[in-house]
């Protein structure tokens, strides 16, 4: 399986274009890394989305450069990672299958199960390290490597977001078929 470098035009494209291709995609941070097996898309226009009332401190990053991410906290309890598309558009990574690191990620989880190290969008950025001061980093490997894994396709699943109360109809969140690393199956 060989790494290809990305190009930022595959991140200055609407959410819901790069959300399916980044399953099977590898995101690593420092010793820990893992394949991304489920995201979901948040636009501009999505009611649903952080970017939809427009530029905030909170959000800048949703409006700056594609190829870097989003990085927030969730109900005040977890960090959440996204990768930023076109202006206010992002994606949201939901659950990673670990493939290495997996001892820090456990001592940083509180668990042995590797099922629970990534599964889940608060999980990963935990058993990653993730949090805050990757907010609006490029992930081009300085303290974030995105890495596209050629030869590496892998059968996708489509439904409706969850964990959200607006716009919950839209069928944005993406998986790896029959994966056991999803936060939730479909």
């Amino acid at each position: 399986m060989g790494h290809g470098v990305i190009q930022i035009e595959f991140f200055a494209r609407r959410a819901v274009a790069v959300a399916p291709e980044l399953i099977g995609f590898k995101l690593v941070v420092g010793e820990t890394a893992g394949v991304i097996v489920e995201t979901e898309a948040y636009e501009l226009d999505d009611p649903a989305s952080h970017s939809f009332s427009g530029p905030s401190r909170r959000n800048q990053a949703m409006f700056g450069l594609a190829g870097h991410s989003y990085v927030y906290r969730s109900y005040g309890l977890h960090w959440c990672m996204n990768v930023v598309c076109n202006a206010g558009q992002a994606v949201l990574l939901r659950a990673l299958q670990p493939v290495s690191g997996m001892a820090t990620m456990a001592q940083r989880r509180g668990t042995q199960r590797e099922q629970y190290l990534c599964s889940g969008p608060g999980k990963l950025t935990e058993a990653l390290g993730i949090n805050n001061s990757h907010d609006g980093l490029p992930l081009d490997g300085t303290a974030i490597n995105l890495v596209a894994l050629t030869g590496h396709q892998v059968p996708i699943v489509q439904g409706p977001r969850i964990g959200i109360t607006r716009a919950i109809d839209l069928p944005w969140r993406w998986g790896a078929a029959g994966s056991p690393w999803l936060s939730r199956k479909f």
